[in-house]
């Protein structure tokens, strides 16, 4: 199947950013159009093919795979990944091991979740009322910490930032 030199475009753009609307407004369609149609454009036969030809031609043994990219999400989100961070004590600093916070828990989640664009929408709803209630725990944090910062709860994390 021939692309046309949009469809081409936004296929490149695609494998740039991985954000479909933006890569459809980058190719030229229009911002209505590109909301509406880009998640589409991205399942289209022939651009699929064009993206998977494209990133066999720029495998790099030092590329992640995608594959391993949503092991390491998983690892995330279960806590297997653990990171390194440095803490102050009574006698100095210590190096601790720690599992990732609720908020890049939940990111993980929503990033596995992109990859299976038929997901479950039950799943959906309980990943968007935990990003809620993670939302409320760390303004209640701040708050009781005295931080009296204005509270902004994020209730639809699935929007794509722009």
């Amino acid at each position: 199947m021939k692309l046309t030199p949009k469809q081409k475009k936004f296929a490149d753009e695609y494998i740039k950013t991985g954000n479909a609307m933006q890569s459809a407004i980058t190719a030229g369609y229009s911002k209505e159009y590109a909301k509406a149609r880009s998640s589409k454009m991205s399942e289209n036969v022939g651009i699929k093919s064009y993206i998977e030809k494209r990133m066999e031609q720029i495998a790099s043994p030092n590329i992640l795979t995608a594959e391993q990219i949503l092991e390491r999400l998983t690892g995330i989100v279960t806590g297997e990944i653990t990171e390194t961070v440095v803490v102050a004590t009574p006698i100095g600093v210590e190096k601790t091991e720690k599992t990732a916070d609720f908020k890049t828990q939940i990111s993980a989640m929503r990033d596995i979740m992109k990859r299976y664009p038929n997901n479950d929408k039950l799943i959906e709803q309980q990943i968007r009322k935990l990003s809620a209630e993670a939302d409320i725990a760390q303004k209640k944090a701040e708050l009781l910490s005295g931080n009296n910062s204005d509270i902004n709860i994020n209730i639809n994390p699935f929007e794509e930032d722009i």
